[in-house]
């Protein structure tokens, strides 16, 4: 895999470099729990965290509904306290991600530049 010139950055930080801050509130269909309340506080294309103790372990499955993505299925990479880091089934294309973060979060200064 070439690398072109430029920052090399870990994969930690191009996570946090994707990461975009929203406060979103979002239903959760657990196989098992039924419906599941949460609030998404940052998302990126490939999944989110979310605030709260929703009660889901490492491994355990979910389908919420985004605003231009439709359904989308994420499973529990990480639990801390009461935030969950989520990792969706699919990476969402970058044009339908731009147009959702337009949509999750409304401040204009905190979406990203295009």
């Amino acid at each position: 895999m070439a690398m072109g010139a430029g920052a090399q950055l870990s994969v930690t930080d191009m996570r946090s470099a994707a990461r975009h801050p929203v406060d979103y509130m979002v239903i959760g269909e657990h196989r098992q729990l039924g419906d599941i309340h949460m609030r998404i506080v940052n998302v990126s294309a490939q999944g989110f965290m979310a605030k709260g103790d929703l009660g889901l372990g490492r491994g355990e499955r979910i389908i919420i509904r985004l605003p231009l993505v439709g359904r989308i299925e994420a499973h529990v990479i990480w639990t801390r306290d009461d935030r969950s880091g989520f990792q969706f089934e699919r990476i969402i294309r970058t044009d339908d991600f731009l147009k959702l973060i337009d949509t999750l979060q409304p401040n204009p200064r905190l979406r990203p530049r295009r």
